[in-house]
């Protein structure tokens, strides 16, 4: 069983990786960019959207504005990624806005950073695997009514591609990243051109009229429109999220990392925002409407579309017009969308596992999420993230518009609190830096942090007061409780250390007990308990028994009898049973002797049975296992199991056959 489950592991994740290796690992640029950038990328696909939905609630005049929210997005994305830029030169050890918070703020600040992007890291695999899994339902009717369970599939793909490794998966995601920038970046250059020459059709949806909403008949006027205006804007910054991913992948840059990745931010900011613009921009000369309630905002000759209406994404519309005659292309735009849509949850299948990574390092996750696994990816990591991700799949039947609210929110804590972490850390430095030459550099590193911390500042009270009440709640929910979390475990963690450690008589914890008294628990007499006792006769401890439970009379006159006929150099105490139990008398005793000797070490054997098949283990091992969990509470004392292996186990190990291989070496070579 064991071979096969080792044959399925190596078929799926393929062989494991020495250590050493570690360094083959590491990405070039070319293949960077699309591992840890595709999140901010595929926001393409749905923040003009965002936008546009947004608008629609005030009506057509409305949406005319869309291109100067979009411009406002923009300026907000090139700060950001300017100040990042700072990020990864200053700090390029992987911590990202965590470590830069941490050293500069305190470690409750860096918590919180920690717990905003984790949050936010699940919620970019929800988000895109269900608005991936809502285009391959629009594209297969089949898919109507499952879209939550083929989701959950993605997400399990993807697990196991990323649990092959950082290189593999990267080369694996470049090839779909690489055909969406060029197929958007076509859509682009031949709509300018069509524009340009008078030749660019209208979209279909143009000929809808767009109706706004009772409360919004006079336009974008008052504070209600500003409102809308500022959610639009908030909803818009979506495409911001994944540029904080770059800054915690760092080491996982080919040298020289730091600047590396910030070569890959800057194409990343300057890729997105001639995305973001001309999709808005083109959408506005089209005629698009996108509407967040169809049915009741659009019109086609005074009468309300039909209830089984389909509204077709942004760019899907811009494809259908800018390529009208050349439908390879629109399908090969829409195909490439829906693609970018489900890898991009691939940036937080990088990023999450390295943040956990260094968390479980400071004592604020489970140790286990430190290591890496057979692959040399951080495997516990991206098994954890899978998991929370599909329970939000499945809590939200993968509907985005519902997923959609909740986003955003934590990425702009950790870009915040971040660009504030960054302004004291210039400040500090220009304190001890006394060279003109690099106090120029700081001060206008200082003067980009700054504008970054006021903008994504500013940002953050625009979402929380446009999406708090639409659901944003819940993520700030969860970011408290991940909070509370992380430092339940590292005050667990740093109370076990102060248990634990030497203290200042180290010499104390070397002391040895005054004795050792040995009890083997024995039931019948077979090569088992043989075994144990030749093993505690050996370890020759101070006294040694053993003990038996007498459940039946009969029963513990004939053991007794057999025990003295072997003559078996060991005395034999009977423990009395009258209620037919096993594990309290040999409890009880265990005490009895603790207390009359404190300064003892008792060391309890058990025989036990190794088994070869799970089934198994349902017939053997019940009593052993029953009395282990109560002992190893018990105070001075030491549970030693002495193992016997059945028949069953034979071929189990794979000893067998690395001997057999062994010998075949040797053979070849004499």
């Amino acid at each position: 069983m064991s071979d096969i489950a080792d044959a399925a592991k190596r078929l799926l994740l393929g062989r494991p990786v020495r250590s050493d290796d570690l360094g083959h690992t590491l990405l070039p640029k070319r293949i960077a960019l699309p591992v840890f950038a595709s999140d901010a990328l595929s926001s393409v696909a749905y923040a003009p959207d965002e936008i546009l939905l947004t608008l629609s609630i005030a009506g057509l005049a409305a949406t005319t504005i869309s291109p100067w929210v979009g411009l406002a997005v923009v300026v907000v994305l090139l700060t950001v990624v300017a100040s990042y830029r700072q990020n990864v030169h200053a700090y390029p050890s992987g911590g990202g806005d965590y470590e830069v918070a941490t050293v500069n703020l305190g470690p409750t600040a860096g918590v919180g950073v920690a717990s905003a992007l984790m949050v936010d890291y699940v919620l970019t695999v929800a988000v895109s695997i269900s608005s991936g899994a809502q285009y391959a339902a629009a594209a297969l009717p089949f898919l109507r009514g499952h879209e939550a369970a083929f989701a959950i599939t993605l997400v399990v793909l993807l697990t196991l591609v990323n649990l092959r490794g950082v290189k593999e998966s990267g080369s694996f995601f470049a090839i779909p990243v690489y055909l969406f920038m060029f197929a958007i970046g076509m859509t682009a250059v031949v709509g300018f051109v069509r524009y340009a020459t008078g030749t660019l059709p209208m979209a279909e949806s143009s000929t809808y009229e767009l109706v706004a909403e009772s409360h919004f008949d006079q336009g974008l006027t008052g504070l209600a429109g500003a409102f809308l205006v500022a959610r639009a804007f908030a909803s818009g910054c979506a495409a911001l999220t994944g540029v904080e991913a770059i800054s915690n992948g760092v080491p996982a840059f080919k040298k020289p990392k730091s600047r590396n990745a910030a070569t890959t931010l800057a194409l990343l900011g300057s890729i997105s925002a001639f995305m973001i613009m001309a999709i808005l921009f083109l959408a506005q000369k089209t005629g698009v409407h996108f509407a967040e309630n169809p049915t009741e905002q659009l019109t086609i000759n005074g009468q309300p579309v039909p209830d089984d209406f389909v509204q077709d994404p942004v760019i899907g519309q811009l494809a259908q017009a800018v390529f009208q005659g050349v439908p390879i292309a629109f399908y090969l735009v829409a195909a490439v969308t829906g693609l970018i849509l489900v890898f991009a949850a691939n940036t937080a299948f990088n990023g999450f596992p390295v943040l956990a990574s260094i968390l479980a390092k400071d004592g604020y996750l489970p140790r286990q999420l430190h290591t890496r696994g057979d692959r040399l990816a951080f495997s516990n990591g991206i098994v954890t993230l899978a998991v929370a991700a599909i329970a939000l799949i499945w809590a939200f039947d993968a509907q985005v518009t519902r997923l959609i609210q909740l986003y955003i929110v934590g990425v702009f804590v950790s870009f915040t609190l971040s660009q504030l972490g960054m302004i004291k850390h210039w400040t500090r430095e220009l304190r001890t830096t006394p060279d003109p030459r690099f106090r120029t550099k700081m001060k206008r590193s200082r003067v980009v942090n700054t504008i970054g911390f006021g903008m994504t500042g500013t940002v953050l009270v625009i979402v929380l007061l446009t999406k708090f009440t639409h659901g944003a709640w819940i993520a700030i929910l969860a970011m408290a409780f991940v909070f509370v979390l992380m430092r339940a475990i590292r005050k667990h963690y740093d109370s076990v250390r102060d248990e634990l450690t030497l203290g200042e008589d180290p010499a104390a914890a070397r002391a040895l007990p005054s004795r050792v008294h040995a009890l083997v628990l024995v039931s019948k007499l077979h090569k088992p308990t043989m075994r144990a006792l030749a093993y505690a006769r050996a370890s020759r401890p101070s006294v040694l028994e053993a003990v038996t439970v007498g459940v039946d009379a009969d029963e513990v006159a004939e053991f007794t009898a057999e025990w003295e006929a072997l003559d078996i150099p060991v005395p034999l105490r009977v423990l009395d049973s009258p209620f037919r139990e096993i594990t309290r008398p040999i409890l009880s005793y265990v005490r009895s002797i603790h207390r009359e000797s404190p300064r003892d070490l008792v060391v309890v054997y058990i025989p036990e049975y190794v088994v070869g098949h799970w089934w198994e283990h349902l017939l053997h091992n019940q009593s052993a296992l029953r009395l282990k969990g109560r002992l190893l509470f018990t105070p001075g004392v030491v549970v030693a199991s002495v193992p016997w292996q059945l028949s069953s186990t034979k071929g189990q190990t794979g000893l067998e056959k690395e001997g057999f291989a062994a010998q075949k070496r040797i053979n070849r070579r004499y």
